[in-house]
């Protein structure tokens, strides 16, 4: 049965592949904000255990391989691992519930191993099953169609390339949309099981569809895996190369022809032909350690980064949608545009410097990261070390209010109604301080232990000066972009007080709440009430990551007057300055990876691809155990200094590159394939040349 002359199986399979890339790449875009806020690891080591699992899902595909070609064919692994791929999937969902742990209710888990346990065992899961089935689907895929329909089966690859990239597109939308929520039984979280558990619901429609469509595929059997054949043959040659190592033994011409004793020549001659590309791919697993950054570094990046496009409030996860979208885009206009151009300025632009301008263009896009990472970095407040204190003063009173430290005598003069900015101190240097504000003073000892932040509150009344310190526990900026505030009660009377659904509870003259923590980028309603009459004011947009003293000064006529201080400043870098890095890096996948492979399959037999797409997704493993190794090695402080390193080291091995490419030669597969029929037809007619080979053939097998 046939559709616009294409198989009608062929759209189950296009789906059954949406479905898979919208499961892995939205479990992947929440996966490191979970391991940060949910497992509660550092940066480094959610990186770290991040491009592992990235690692291993590119390490299986060679398994996947073997047991489709070797032993069970493709549509029987397909379904086998699917199944093993969706439970991963539902057991990563399961790992992420709060409340399967937390007895004691207070919104963090009881048993974090559990949930360690689980969700390795669902990451683990996962990877075999992505990378299992990964080489299987679009070879499968290519088997529906007849030998005749080559036009068709070039279009169904860019359709299925299409459908990985609408997969992933889709997902990494919505499931940042989905963990944003709030959810839970006892206490409200963000909702990681939904972020996970809408991936494995696709998963297992994902199975349903490639199952429903059983009748109509063609099913190839398993032809044995033709890796196992180049690897035995490569094997072979080395042994018997150092058998005859001596000198008696005439040399060969190339060090595979050592393996013409036991395999074919055809086989020998198309083994070179692989290790020819092979040999050129040893430098690109550089290029995808930069490019698989985008999920963890580029990520952590953007929580520290302003995510307010004016309507829409932008994930810090959903940056990664920049790439995806920019994909669709770029492709055909690349193909279609900047191609042509270039060959009409006269350039030729080989494949091979295509990927170099690529590797040289991801390059490019760590130093524009690197130049973001510097700007935000002067954004990022200084907190005190061990032995250091700050201060900052607030004064409530209606006259101006000096402060002054001793012993150093530093003073500072606060107006009323207005907070300072935070003052370092040595604690050792620190014993007390003096207030006055009109004609009154007062001394105050100095309470710091060190590392710590201080408030000191003071106000001139009738009765005296009131001053007190706040011990403000916040010394690290608020994680994912969120708020944290509190309120000082500056009226006479006790006063209860609520910001939006959180009630801060009662609050006496003069004192503060703790600090609470509210989502970024939103205005709340505040409410101040006292003996039945309430007052309100609506919040001003503070922004993101920034912490807030608001000051309660007056509360009359229903509207309270409110005066704010920042504590810490909010995120001021835009995360559109984002999109440079993300473009240009976009850039160099469209010339690099779309290239490499087209390359690949031009440059080796036809029987040989799966070796060459396993060696291909082998190079994106390796970069990931790259960026492992990078990480952990250079223990570099500052973030910009690692991009910058890790820009360095891809334009180093782009030199590298540049220079294999330049002492390659093309070759034609089809005419060597032309040559080695032609010699098997002249054995076959010349009965002398037959008996020759097996003579010779009888000699080494008594050897």
């Amino acid at each position: 049965p046939g559709c616009f002359g294409y198989p009608l199986s062929i759209f189950f399979i296009v789906i059954n592949e949406f479905c898979e890339r919208f499961s892995y790449y939205g479990m992947r875009a929440v996966l490191v904000l979970y391991f940060k806020y949910f497992l509660r690891w550092d940066d480094n080591f959610s990186t770290a255990i991040y491009h592992t699992f990235v690692a291993l899902c590119y390490l299986t595909p060679i398994l996947g391989a073997l047991i489709a070609d070797s032993w069970l064919g493709k549509f029987k692994t397909i379904v086998s691992l699917s199944i093993v791929y969706t439970i991963g999937q539902a057991v990563m969902a399961v790992s992420s519930i709060n409340d399967l742990t937390d007895h004691n209710r207070d919104g963090t888990p009881d048993s974090i191993a559990t949930h360690i346990a689980l969700s390795m065992t669902g990451l683990i899961l996962i990877a075999l099953g992505t990378g299992g089935i990964k080489p299987c689907v679009s070879a499968f895929g290519g088997d529906q169609f007849e030998d005749h329909q080559e036009k068709q089966r070039s279009r169904f690859f860019s359709l299925f390339y299409l459908a990985i990239n609408a997969g992933s597109l889709i997902s990494t939308v919505i499931t940042p949309i989905l963990r944003a929520q709030q959810c839970g039984i006892h206490s409200k979280q963000q909702c990681y099981p939904l972020a996970f558990g809408v991936p494995a619901a696709l998963m297992a429609v994902s199975l349903i569809v490639f199952v429903i469509g059983s009748g109509m595929y063609k099913k190839v059997q398993p032809q044995g895996n033709i890796m196992v054949q180049v690897c035995k043959c490569i094997g072979f040659a080395i042994k018997n190369r150092f058998r005859h190592r001596s000198k008696e033994y005439p040399k060969r011409e190339h060090w595979l022809d050592w393996a013409s004793e036991k395999y074919s020549k055809r086989l020998i001659t198309q083994t070179k032909m692989v290790l020819k590309v092979l040999f050129l791919y040893i430098p690109l697993p550089m290029f995808w350690a930069l490019f698989d950054q985008q999920g963890s570094r580029w990520t952590l990046q953007a929580t520290t980064m302003d995510g307010n496009f004016g309507a829409i409030q932008i994930q810090p996860d959903q940056m990664q949608t920049v790439n995806p979208i920019l994909i669709v885009i770029m492709v055909p206009v690349v193909d279609a545009v900047i191609y042509p151009l270039i060959k009409k300025c006269k350039i030729n632009f080989t494949p091979l410097r295509k990927i170099t301008v690529g590797m040289f263009l991801a390059g490019l896009a760590f130093i524009a990261a690197a130049l973001v990472q510097l700007q935000i970095d002067k954004t990022l407040p200084v907190f005190p070390a061990a032995g250091q204190s700050q201060i900052k003063i607030i004064n409530l009173g209606a006259n101006n209010a000096t402060v002054t430290f001793s012993p150093q005598n530093v003073d500072v003069t606060v107006e009323p109604l207005h907070g300072t900015d935070y003052r370092m101190f040595e604690t050792s240097q620190l014993q007390y301080v003096v207030v006055a504000s009109g004609s009154n003073n007062a001394t105050l000892n100095a309470t710091s232990t060190g590392g710590d932040r201080y408030t000191l509150t003071v106000k001139n009344t009738t009765s005296g000066i009131a001053a007190q310190w706040l011990f403000d526990n916040v010394t690290s900026k608020p994680e994912e972009g969120k708020n944290l505030i509190r309120f000082i009660n500056n009226l006479p009377w006790t006063v209860n007080v609520t910001i939006g659904d959180a009630d801060f509870g009662e609050l006496t003259p003069l004192s503060a709440t703790n600090y609470g923590v509210f989502s970024g980028g939103r205005t709340d309603k505040i409410v101040v009430s006292t003996n039945g009459t309430n007052c309100a004011a609506t919040s001003n947009s503070l922004g993101f990551g920034g912490a807030y003293t608001i000051i309660i000064n007056e509360c009359s006529g229903n509207i309270a007057t409110l005066n704010y201080s920042q504590d810490i400043p909010p995120n001021t870098v835009h995360m559109a300055w984002q999109i440079p890095q993300y473009f240009i890096l976009t850039c160099g996948e469209v010339v690099f990876s779309v290239t490499g492979l087209e390359f690949s399959y031009s440059q080796a037999p036809s029987n040989m691809k799966s070796v060459l797409q396993a060696g291909w997704l082998l190079t994106v493993a390796v970069g990931n155990i790259i960026v492992l190794i990078v990480a952990g090695a250079s223990k570099l402080s500052q973030q910009w200094a690692e991009y910058v390193l890790f820009a360095a080291l891809l334009f180093a091995v782009c030199i590298i590159f540049s220079v294999m490419a330049y002492f390659y030669t093309y070759i034609d597969p089809n005419e060597i394939e032309a040559q080695l029929d032609e010699e098997e037809k002249q054995v076959k007619k010349d009965p002398y040349l037959q008996e020759k080979e097996e003579k010779e053939a009888e000699a080494v097998s008594q050897m």
